[in-house]
């Protein structure tokens, strides 16, 4: 799944995001709106990680929809 479709079905991806990352909240999701660089952001900012690990996260997880 590339990530256009990712954030053309953002509503139904939101849970799986916060199962991948439960400490981002409904407010954060909500926020974003399917923003790929926002999302990568906002993991850095509560898991405290590289911006270049956050991007890895995110690459495997789109994979794994």
């Amino acid at each position: 799944m590339n990530w256009d479709q990712v954030a053309g079905k953002w509503k139904q991806m939101q849970g799986k995001a916060q199962v991948q990352w439960g400490k981002l909240t409904n407010d954060d999701l909500d926020v974003m709106e399917g923003n790929r660089d926002q999302l990568v952001g906002k993991i850095q900012e509560r898991y405290g990680i590289a911006k270049d690990e956050a991007e890895r996260q995110v690459d495997s997880w789109q994979r794994t929809l």
